[in-house]
C-alpha cells in the first residue's frame, strides 16, 4: 500500500502530518532517509495521559527528548526527507516487534502506566493498526520513493539517551547503534570520532543487534545501509544543542554520502542479515538466495 499523497510528488516528498506520523519533506534522490521513532510525547484525543501524572510525559519514558528537532534539522540541512511518529512510545513502540513484550509498556522506569496495565487484544490490535502500522508503511514509502529515484537511502534513525541509568552517569556524548551492516555506520562512527572534543560510543549504551526493531524491520530485512545515531538527551534539550548535533551529524553524513569509495556500496540493495540470526542465516524478506548473503 502506498501513500499517494508522498507518490504524486516524487521526486520531492511534500510535507505531510497524519494522527501517526509526520513527513519531513525532501529529495527522494537524496540517499538518506532521516527517521525519528520516538518523537513526541503526545497521546492521540481519547487516551488523556494513560492515567500516568502529566510530569511523566517530560521523560525518556514518554519519548526521545531533542531527538525530533535534531531529526528535523538534518532533514532540512541534507535536503532530505524524514518521518517521525506523531504519538508517545507509551502508546504503542513503532521500534519493537509485533511480538516484543515491551510493545505497549506496562511498566517504564519505574512508572507503572495504568492505563497499558490491562490493555486487551482489541484496544492493542486497534494501536497497531491506526498508529503503529500507518508509520510503517510511511517510513517503507520513503524507501521504495528513493529506489524509485535511482539511490535506494541510507536509513539514518535518531534517538536520545539519559545522562544517567540507576545513578550511574553515563560517560559518552553520542553513540553508533550497529549490527551486520557496516556501510553507513562504521564511516559515520570515524567521522564523528574525528572530533576528539566528544567522546562517542559503539553500540552503547545500547545494542543495535536487536531483531524486530525499525532498523532491523526496515534496514536489515530489506538490504539498506542503516544507522541508528544516540544522543545524550542533556546536550540536546535546548535549541543551541540541537543545532550543534544535527550540524555535526548532517555534515557527517553529506561527507560520507559524497565519497566515491562509498557510494556504490551505500546505495545498493545488499543482505548481511544479523547477529541475531540462528547460524548467521538471515530471515530475508526478498528472494535473494542464502547462498548470496553477504558476509561480515
Amino acid at each position: 500500500m502506498r501513500d499517494s499523497t508522498v507518490r504524486e510528488t516524487a521526486p520531492f516528498v511534500a510535507p505531510s502530518i497524519t494522527e501517526s506520523y509526520e513527513i519531513l519533506p525532501g529529495r527522494a534522490d537524496a540517499g538518506v532517509v532521516v527517521i525519528c521513532d520516538h518523537a513526541l510525547n503526545r497521546l492521540p484525543e481519547g487516551y488523556g495521559t494513560l492515567g500516568l501524572p502529566a510530569a511523566e510525559f517530560e521523560r525518556h519514558i514518554a519519548y526521545d527528548i531533542g531527538a525530533f528537532e535534531v531529526a528535523r534539522q538534518i532533514s532540512d540541512r541534507l535536503g532530505a526527507p524524514g518521518i517521525g511518529a506523531r504519538f508517545s512510545r507509551l502508546l504503542i513502540d513503532v521500534n519493537r516487534g509485533l511480538d516484543d513484550p515491551t510493545l505497549i509498556m506496562r511498566l517504564s522506569d519505574g512508572a507503572v502506566v495504568p492505563g497499558n496495565r490491562h490493555i486487551d487484544e482489541a484496544e492493542r490490535d486497534k494501536r497497531v493498526r491506526e498508529y503503529y502500522a500507518p508509520y510503517h508503511l510511511a517510513l517503507d514509502n520513503l524507501i521504495d520513493l528513493g529506489i524509485e529515484a535511482g539511490k535506494p537511502p541510507v536509513l539514518l534513525s535518531v534517538h536520545s539517551f539519559t545522562q544517567h541509568w540507576k545513578g550511574v552517569p553515563r560517560p559518552w556524548d553520542a553513540a553508533i547503534l550497529w549490527d551486520r551492516d557496516y556501510r553507513y555506520s562504521v564511516p559515520l562512527l570515524e567521522a564523528l570520532r574525528a572530533d576528539k572534543n566528544i567522546v562517542v560510543g559503539e553500540n552503547e549504551p545500547y545494542t543495535g543487534k536487536l531483531a524486530g526493531d525499525c532498523m532491523w524491520l526496515h534496514g536489515t530485512r530489506r538490504g539498506i545501509a542503516h544507522t541508528i545515531v544516540e544522543v545524550r538527551q542533556d546536550l540536546i534539550s535546548d535549541a543551541k544543542g540541537q543545532s550543534q548535533w544535527a550540524k555535526r551529524i548532517a555534515e557527517a553524513t553529506a561527507g560520507i554520502l559524497k565519497r566515491e569509495d562509498l557510494r556504490e556500496n551505500l546505495h545498493s540493495v545488499r543482505y548481511f542479515g544479523s547477529h541475531t540470526d540462528d547460524k548467521l542465516t538471515p530471515p530475508f524478506s526478498s528472494p535473494i538466495g542464502r547462498s548470496e548473503a553477504c558476509s561480515e
